[in-house]
């Protein structure tokens, strides 16, 4: 078993109750020290869901993936590590969009939240959205999920990746799935697959979530 690090500043970041402004200022004293504390609690879902994506297009690396919720860049590293090149970052935090842009692994910087806002993005620009740890208390909800889909095109693929326990520990993450399904049935996507894997980060189980866009 890996030891588990539960660190302070994930915590705080995530703490039951925790609202989306609360949780956007946050970031802006832990933000320097976002990736140590991250690498120290064992966070492999940037690695994990990397080499998900490799396996999803083959070893096929010339496509273009919007790293979804991308705070200091791990996911996008991650993703480069692996070979692919074309990718862009969505993050809320500028203090966050500053620390992913000197990973020089990104193209585009938009600086923005995801939800039931239309972002500046035209239908069916990425052949993936990956959302790495996106989805914990007080940050992304699940209203975001047909923006995920607007800007994917046909064919292409939509990756959630998370704490496997937040599906029943938050509130809000109880819907996820049905909302999912609501999706699927009304013909915008379909799943590939749900994979729950272990050591996500403190030593907790994570799952990814992989729907391809109809």
């Amino acid at each position: 078993m890996p030891v588990v690090n539960y660190n302070n500043n994930i915590r705080t970041s995530q703490r039951p109750g925790i609202s989306l402004k609360e949780s956007q200022e946050f970031y802006k004293t832990w933000a320097a020290d976002y990736d140590k504390d991250t690498a120290d609690s064992n966070y492999n879902g940037p690695r994990a869901t990397a080499h998900r994506m490799l396996n999803l297009f083959e070893g096929k690396t010339d496509v273009r993936i919007l790293d979804v919720a991308a705070g200091t860049g791990m996911s996008g590293e991650a993703l480069h590590k692996v070979g692919f090149r074309s990718m862009d970052a969505l993050e809320p935090s500028e203090d966050m969009l500053v620390l992913a842009k000197e990973k020089n692994v990104y193209g585009r910087l938009i600086k923005d939240f995801l939800g039931t806002n239309r972002l500046d993005i035209v239908d069916g620009e990425y052949d993936a959205t990956v959302m790495v740890g996106g989805m914990v208390e007080g940050h992304v909800g699940c209203d975001c999920l047909e923006e995920l889909i607007r800007v994917v095109k046909p064919g292409g693929f939509v990756v959630i990746t998370m704490r496997e326990v937040n599906l029943r520990k938050i509130p809000e993450y109880r819907k996820l799935e049905p909302r999912m399904a609501a999706l699927q049935n009304e013909g915008c996507w379909e799943q590939v697959s749900r994979d729950v894997f272990p050591n996500y980060c403190e030593g907790e189980e994570g799952i990814i979530f992989v729907y391809r866009v109809c």
